[in-house]
């Protein structure tokens, strides 16, 4: 999926698998919390550069915590 609008992004903690990934691609978007490795969502709307990274982020879940959806 490419998204050419602005992008809202959703993390659904309680299916985080913590592998991680989404702070390898997108760490402007996504970190991990330092005790359980959760995902911590650091910008729900990220800028339009990020969108890529955003995106390989959300196929790369294990767990598909991360939601992506176009704001107008």
């Amino acid at each position: 999926m490419v998204m050419t609008a602005k992008v809202l992004v959703e993390v659904d903690t309680r299916r985080c698998a913590s592998s991680g990934n989404c702070a390898d691609v997108a760490p402007e978007v996504f970190t991990q919390d330092d005790e359980t490795g959760v995902v911590v969502l650091l910008e729900a709307h990220p800028a339009p550069e990020s969108t890529a990274d955003v995106e390989q982020a959300e196929s790369l879940c294990p767990a598909r915590a991360i939601q992506l959806s176009a704001e107008a």
